[in-house]
């Protein structure tokens, strides 16, 4: 069996104390709620399905890159919930913190960290043009979302063509 790869980039995220804080925070708002929650399952599912994109588009991007954005695309949820900011927009705040602080030796090119602070901006809504990082967050969000076997679809605020209604290929 091969060996896997080390993930010391995701690992420095993950441990990193702003993202601890503002995700234990985020588990804090999101106890009690019944709509989609945004912790580390869909985190994951998120990145697993950008990653399963990417592979079927033959993009090419770094499977480290891809996990690293969504790991960070919802962190700034606890400011939404807490001062109204939009989360998109606390998130690249607080992803570019954490990424700054990344020592050189795992670190994200500069390039990349603008790749990643891209797509978090841009995975609730996606513009003309997005980058290819930003398109894969944005639809891996979106599909992501059960909505067809949520118990409480009918009282989620979504329009239906927001929800994800079938399970999709």
């Amino acid at each position: 069996m091969a060996k896997l790869p080390d993930n010391k980039k995701l690992k420095f995220i993950q441990n990193h104390p702003l993202y601890r804080s503002s995700y234990q925070k985020l588990k804090e708002f999101e106890k009690a709620r019944i709509f989609c929650c945004h912790q580390m399952d869909h985190l994951l599912d998120v990145a697993r399905i950008a990653y399963i994109l990417n592979l079927e588009m033959n993009l090419g991007l770094d499977r480290e890159l891809i996990y690293g954005a969504a790991l960070l695309h919802d962190i700034g949820k606890s400011r939404q919930y807490e001062e109204g900011i939009p989360h998109e927009s606390a998130g690249e705040a607080l992803a570019a913190q954490i990424l700054a602080d990344m020592p050189k030796d795992i670190a994200y090119t500069e390039a990349e960290k603008q790749q990643i602070l891209t797509a978090i901006l841009g995975h609730r809504r996606l513009r003309d043009n997005p980058e290819p990082l930003e398109a894969l967050l944005y639809q891996g969000d979106k599909l992501s979302r059960a909505c067809f076997a949520c118990p409480s679809q009918a009282e989620c605020n979504w329009s239906i063509e927001k929800k994800n209604m079938e399970i999709r290929l």
